[in-house]
């Protein structure tokens, strides 16, 4: 007779199912340190815009560079397919919602023309903000130098899932460790959701992780793919292996968090649950300063047999300065962002991001709805 095996499920947690509790001490929100660390480059303020084409270009990356803060261009996007990029950005905002996804394709679909790599590089460059660009693992190799010899300052590998072992036809595939050396400048990777996978990143000598797969309002992995975890849990997992490896080895690796925060509340979360940054796109696109005017879409797209993204329209209804540090008269923690982190912080007593992580939280299924039947009704 044989026995039965069942698979366990184990609960995960999101940014609804969880809250941060108040501290024991308090402190002026005024006296919050909220710098954020890749290396040796230190930026005002934990939250990052996203490399989507609907975000940043050279000239957004520039505005958010003088606010202090740090956009990441996407090498594989618009900006280095097309000569002029916005118009093909209008045209993707001229589509139909039907029509989008084949719209975006289409222009994905042209090659990538490496000289336009050099060019937005320096254009960022020359603004005077930080450059850190993004590409897929498959592109890599290739890719990366023509940044970094451009004078990119930060590399960031993203894929859906990324992990430091991958089987492949190739026969010497992309060695991070390799990488790094060659690069000399910080290497990001991502996307990850577990501690043994993020463990195994780090030991490879990348200077930053992002965790997440599929929480964005413009990712559709989740529903293509069925794989996730929700981000409250991938971040605590994920922020264990980064002090796990800080114990052993005396290197500190950020994580960033990436997706699905609407508001500073989901905000305040992701860095209670163990984040060093957070990386924001929607939120971002909703800025007179975005390219695409209310409109965002994700990475996966324009993917050739498989989009995992789609388009969405938050529109246009607020700046980056407003977004960040307002003044704001929207009470639904959609602007003043970095407000809302200060004030949370004070709360629990924390005067930097890492005693924040020290915050306590509970699993609170209710805290979005307790006592709030007069706003839920309106």
């Amino acid at each position: 007779m044989s026995l039965a095996t069942f698979k366990e499920l184990r609960p995960a947690y999101g940014f609804d199912e969880v809250a941060i509790v108040p501290g024991t001490v308090t402190v002026n929100p005024e006296l919050t340190d909220v710098h954020f660390t890749i290396g040796e480059l230190t930026f005002n303020f934990p939250i990052v815009a996203a490399a989507l084409d609907a975000v940043v270009n050279p000239r957004f990356a520039g505005e958010l560079g003088k606010l202090g803060g740090l956009a990441v261009m996407n090498l594989e996007g618009l900006q280095c397919r097309h000569d002029d990029p916005d118009s093909a950005i209008a045209e993707i905002v001229a589509a139909s919602q039907e029509d989008s996804a084949a719209v975006i394709q289409r222009f994905t679909a042209e090659p990538i023309k490496e000289e336009l790599i050099g060019k937005r590089v320096r254009q960022i460059k020359e603004s005077g903000a930080v450059c850190a660009v993004s590409c897929t693992p498959a592109m890599t190799k290739k890719l990366a130098p023509l940044a970094v010899d451009a004078g990119a300052d930060i590399f960031v590998i993203q894929s859906t899932v990324t992990t430091a072992r991958h089987i492949s036809t190739s026969p010497r595939g992309l060695i991070l460790e390799e990488l790094i050396e060659d690069l000399r400048v910080p290497v990001l990777i991502g996307n990850t959701v577990g501690y043994a996978a993020t463990k195994e990143l780090m030991e490879t000598g990348v200077a930053g992780i992002l965790v997440g797969v599929g929480p964005g309002a413009i990712c559709t992995s989740r529903e293509v793919l069925g794989m996730g975890v929700p981000q409250v849990t991938a971040t605590i997992e994920c922020a264990a292996a980064r002090d796990t490896h800080y114990r052993e080895t005396g290197r500190y690796i950020p994580i960033i968090t990436d997706g699905g925060m609407r508001n500073g509340g989901d905000v305040c979360k992701a860095l209670a649950s163990g984040a060093d940054a957070v990386m924001l796109g929607t939120a971002f696109a909703r800025t007179q300063e975005a390219p695409a005017k209310g409109l965002a879409w994700g990475m996966s797209t324009g993917h050739a047999s498989l989009p995992r993204g789609v388009r969405i329209r938050p529109g246009v209804d607020t700046t980056l300065d407003r977004l960040l540090f307002g003044p704001t008269s929207r009470t639904d923690g959609t602007e003043n962002l970095v407000g809302a982190i200060r004030t949370c912080m004070g709360m629990t007593g924390a005067q930097n991001i890492g005693e924040f992580h020290d915050a306590e939280m509970v699993v609170a299924p209710s805290i979005k709805t307790e006592g709030k039947v007069y706003q839920l009704s309106r």
